[in-house]
């Protein structure tokens, strides 16, 4: 539901009714020469470093999933003028990124929003495309509505001043000072850490060796835990919380989480929230398929990758479900990296990263068809619980919170999303994964009742008889996620930057990997930045 939260299609449920989406077998989907856009900065609608382009080897790239991954990497190698083939299990472009109908309503499945547009636009830039004309986005104000169980509340919103004021409504002029220094050191982490490793190829270990942003990181405070700087910058206990929540979309507790990812919190308050004006985060994939397409990129769907063929000097082919055998130079696997080491590359791909995988959270979301609209709600609201260090231990446990937070996302301004006088309405609240050994059978239609209970206490209405879907762990499993999770690999020190499942190869030449169980990890904008450096890798030439 957040730029963090990936999910997967689903259609055609029944009203009134719980249902959970259909099994998509083995889950391996995705999950004309342009210029590339040159570098702006570092914050709201920046664009990404360029990919070389070196002499056209024989043979062509083929892309396994149609996610945002998977279509990033196809631009860019089809604006260099690679012939690139992009093969997808399902009937369109997504993955992860997906949308279900629900009778006239329609709902994200995936992240909810868009932060980072520059990324976005570096994208269509790489194929001469303009993001504006392409993808209209309005920047949503408020950017998200946080909801304390003292019944105060906080609007995030863009500006500096204006949100300081915010928090001075709230906390008073003493902690709005200290915030707007907490904001200047976010800043400063950011601009040492975006360049250095997250918009940057991690495949190799001297990746690591960037001494000087290291430095810089370390002055701003990012090896220290999560909870505990934020907490020495702020004094607010609702706006230390407001800063740490965030910990969630990579799959840790904030006592657990290292400080760099405050950045999180600087790219929604500093960087900008962004929604597509018509269409849902749906067209976010759509339009970036049209431009691979337009770009010289061909797109298949509805055809499943099988096999990636070997030789000695590395990849040959991909082999379909159909029988057909796609010969190619290099392949881009873009889909779960952990089902696709077992059934794309059994024995060709090993790494020694996955052996012990740790795996984010999942998450129960119920999406509901409303029959009303109701002015005033925000596109997105956090709705705290009472508790929060408890909420955490019960789910690194591998229980339910007692007292979980929501994710409410709310949409009544897109006429795509729900009939006019209608609004359509997703909760998310964090669960354990399969690997807990939780009895899902039993604990579903129990939390799922909690969680409609409690939206007719914060004004939903009685929704027991509303259209209705729900994801659950299972589900996720059904859909190709492995361990029920559509948040991978969580993002422990062990598992990031070259310590994530590497991007390369190594004994493999020609086979790359992109989407969130690389670095840079989970989210819109490190999917995209991900099938770039993938790209990137095979226009230097790596055979």
């Amino acid at each position: 539901m957040h730029p963090a939260f990936l999910g997967a299609p689903f259609a055609d449920p029944a009203a009134g009714k719980r249902r959970t989406p259909r099994r998509r077998g083995a889950g391996l989907r995705g999950g004309g020469t342009g210029r590339p856009l040159p570098v702006t900065g570092t914050g709201g609608r920046t664009g990404g470093r360029p990919v070389p382009g070196p002499a056209r080897p024989p043979g062509p790239v083929v892309v396994v999933g149609a996610g945002l991954a998977g279509l990033s990497a196809a631009i860019h190698l089809a604006a260099r003028g690679r012939e690139v083939v992009v093969v997808e299990a399902e009937r369109g472009p997504g993955g992860c990124c997906g949308s279900a109908e629900l009778g006239p309503y329609r709902f994200d499945t995936g992240p909810s929003v868009l932060t980072m547009p520059g990324v976005l636009a570096a994208t269509f830039g790489a194929a001469g495309e303009d993001l504006d004309g392409r993808l209209p986005l309005r920047r949503l104000d408020p950017y998200y509505r946080l909801a304390f169980p003292d019944g105060s509340r906080l609007d995030v919103v863009a500006g500096a001043e204006e949100m300081a004021g915010n928090v001075r409504d709230l906390c008073g002029p003493d902690e709005a000072a200290r915030y707007l220094r907490f904001r200047r050191r976010l800043r400063a982490m950011f601009e040492a850490e975006w360049p250095a490793f997250i918009d940057a190829d991690m495949t190799r270990l001297r990746d690591m060796a960037r001494p000087y942003a290291l430095l810089r990181l370390a002055a701003a405070g990012g090896f220290r835990r999560l909870d505990r700087f934020v907490a020495g910058q702020l004094r607010d206990e609702r706006l230390i919380r407001a800063h740490t929540f965030q910990s969630l979309y990579v799959g840790l507790p904030p006592h657990r989480a290292l400080a760099v990812y405050a950045v999180v919190a600087h790219m929604d308050t500093v960087g900008g929230v962004y929604f597509p004006r018509r269409g849902g985060m749906r067209a976010v994939p759509r339009a970036l398929a049209d431009v691979a397409e337009k770009a010289g990129a061909q797109l298949r769907y509805g055809v499943r990758a099988e096999r990636v063929e070997t030789g000695a000097r590395g990849v040959r082919a991909v082999r379909l479900d159909t029988g057909e055998r796609i010969a190619a130079s290099h392949a881009v696997i873009a889909c779960d990296r952990v089902r696709a080491q077992a059934e794309l590359l059994p024995g060709l791909a090993d790494d020694w990263r996955l052996r012990r995988p740790r795996y984010s959270p999942s998450c129960l979301v119920v999406h509901v068809g409303l029959d009303r609209r109701t002015p005033g709600r925000a596109h997105h609201t956090v709705r705290f619980g009472r508790t929060w260090k408890e909420t955490f231990a019960a789910l690194a446990a591998g229980r339910p919170q007692p007292d979980p937070s929501l994710l409410i996302t709310y949409i009544d301004t897109d006429d795509t999303a729900a009939p006019p006088g209608h609004a359509a309405l997703s909760v998310l609240e964090p669960a354990p994964n399969l690997a807990s050994g939780a009895d899902w059978e039993r604990l579903a239609p129990r939390l799922e009742e909690r969680l409609l209970a409690r939206l007719a206490d914060l004004g939903y209405g009685d929704l027991s008889g509303r259209p209705r879907l729900t994801f659950d762990p299972p589900a996720w499993a059904r859909l190709g996620h492995s361990a029920g999770t559509p948040f991978a690999l969580d993002h422990r020190f062990a598992q990031t930057a070259w310590l994530r499942p590497s991007g390369r190869a190594r004994r493999v030449p020609g086979l790359h990997f992109a989407g969130m169980y690389t670095a840079p990890g989970v989210g819109v904008p490190p999917a995209l930045i991900s099938g770039r450096l993938a790209a990137a890798r095979i226009l230097e030439g790596d055979r």
